[in-house]
């Protein structure tokens, strides 16, 4: 598939992620934190990001295999989730497959809060986990699989790195777009997602179809 489904690939990551988006809750939960405290963080939220979906990435084919899971399955029942995230951002809501209120109003730990629940999961959450997953299984069916795998860690490296920066200069960064700003930014994310999503619900369902009228007996 080469450079046309990096790019996409790399697209759908960024725009899961969200990071501009998320700059708000950011900001929120690390009211009074020190600079320090903050760039502690951050650090945590890169490491969390990165070790998470590469890990999802690598084995993903084998939870697939170990409950029984088919590609077809998981595409549909992926884009639906990533639809009702995506239909939360359009409305301009936090969705609950992200980070509950109980999550935020229970993030006190000064710096586990990289962890939980900026880490995991207002970034990377079950939307980003499975958008990582229907990717890699679209560059295993590719007839560059070398190219195509790489080009999904590279971008999760490269959204985390883009992540790590807007995260460290949220202040000025959140100063300019405010709210309004970033609600914009998060519905705009949302449409593309939504977009996404509908096109792994219409890939599952057509490869499911297929897989279902090449298994069942000729009628006649």
């Amino acid at each position: 598939m080469g450079l046309e489904f990096a790019l996409t690939a790399i697209a759908s990551i960024f725009a899961i992620l969200n990071p501009l988006g998320n700059i708000p809750v950011y900001v929120a939960i690390t009211e009074g934190y020190t600079p320090e405290q903050k760039k502690r963080v951050i650090k945590k939220v890169f490491i969390v990001v990165v070790a998470v979906l590469i890990t999802f990435a690598l084995l993903g084919n084998y939870i697939f295999a170990l409950y029984g899971i088919t590609i077809p399955a998981f595409k549909i029942a992926g884009g639906l989730l990533l639809f009702t995230i995506a239909s939360s951002m359009v409305r301009g809501q936090l969705s609950g497959t992200k980070m509950t209120p109980a999550e935020k109003e229970e993030a006190t730990a000064k710096e586990e809060v990289g962890v939980v629940p900026l880490g995991i999961p207002l970034f990377a959450g079950p939307g980003a986990i499975t958008t990582v997953m229907i990717y890699v299984t679209y560059a295993l069916d590719g007839s560059d699989v070398a190219f195509d795998l790489m080009s999904i860690f590279v971008g999760i490296v490269i959204i985390a790195v883009m992540s790590y920066f807007m995260l460290r200069f949220s202040d000025p960064i959140f100063a300019k777009m405010g709210k309004s700003g970033a609600a914009a930014f998060s519905r705009i994310m949302g449409l593309l997602l939504a977009a996404i999503a509908i096109e792994f619900i219409l890939s599952g369902s057509f490869q499911a179809i297929e897989e279902y009228w090449n298994l069942s007996p000729l009628v006649v």
